[in-house]
Formats: C-alpha cells, sequence, structure tokens
C-alpha cells in the first residue's frame, strides 16, 4: 500500500493515512465497514453534531470518558 501513497497528491495522502490511522483500532473486516458507513451516513448532509461525532468516536473506540 506504502507505494501507491507516492502516487497521491500529498494532501490526498495525508488523509489516507490519518484514516488508516484512526481506523486502525478496529480488529475486523465488519467493524471497519460499519465505521465507514457510519461516517459516510454521518457527513451526508455537510453537517455533524456533537452526538454524531461522540457516536462515531465511539464506535472506532478512541472516545473515552465523560463529554464536557
Amino acid at each position: 500500500m506504502s507505494w501507491l501513497l507516492k502516487f497521491l497528491p500529498a494532501d490526498k495522502r495525508a488523509l489516507l493515512e490519518l484514516a488508516l490511522r484512526i481506523t486502525s483500532s478496529l480488529d475486523t473486516v465488519e467493524e471497519r465497514k460499519a465505521v465507514a458507513a457510519y461516517g459516510l451516513e454521518m457527513l451526508e448532509d455537510g453537517k455533524v453534531t456533537v452526538g454524531e461525532w461522540a457516536r462515531f468516536g465511539s464506535k472506532l473506540g478512541i472516545l473515552r470518558g465523560k463529554l464536557h
């Protein structure tokens, strides 16, 4: 995969690397598909609520503790 990244513009490469790191904690293909589907649905209207971000972070396993 890293050889493929060389052919992408720097901004797209950075976004893809970020997505890969964010999803690296997910163990299964099903988990990755579910998170991707939710993320696309969440962004569909161009607006993201705090609750949607919280659910997204929870699905990724990166949101811990109380929201302030």
